[in-house]
């Protein structure tokens, strides 16, 4: 608590001899002896056994590995039985499947295409004028009329 005295003495001491409009002298710039030290930081009681961390962090580290691993594994083996799976499946089908010809087209009797018994289509011309429903109407049209 000494050190938090000596600043607070510092700052009383320092701040009767700013100017009256509460600057500093020298431009703006705080002098050495006008800033706030900051207390020490509180220090940690809890004491710091690095080899027990170094321990617990390594067989951590450990079974992130043989679980990256297991997985990996399971992956693999996965995938294995899937394409086992699929190459069974192809066999069964291939067991199951009966071939189909094809038919033979005839070609003692070709292929004659009848006359359609439909109507033909008739053209018509197209309509180029724009009906009057369509028509832009303005207001100098409606007024000549």
């Amino acid at each position: 608590m000494e050190p938090l005295k000596e600043a607070r003495n510092r700052v009383e001491g320092s701040s009767s001899s700013d100017n009256s409009n509460g600057r500093t002298s020298g431009g703006g710039r705080r002098s050495p002896t006008n800033c706030l030290i900051k207390p020490p930081v509180k220090k940690n009681t809890i004491p710091i056994d690095l080899k027990l961390r170094a321990v617990e962090r390594a067989r951590f580290a450990h079974q992130v590995a043989e679980k990256r691993r297991l997985i990996k594994q399971y992956k693999m083996e996965r995938e294995r039985q899937q394409k086992l799976e699929e190459e069974e499946e192809i066999k069964r089908l291939r067991k199951e499947l009966i071939p189909k010809a094809q038919l033979m087209p005839y070609f003692d009797r070709p292929f004659v295409p009848r006359r359609s018994e439909k109507q033909p289509t008739v053209p018509r011309e197209p309509k180029f004028c724009i009906p009057q429903h369509k028509t832009i109407k303005c207001c100098r049209c409606h007024a000549m009329t």
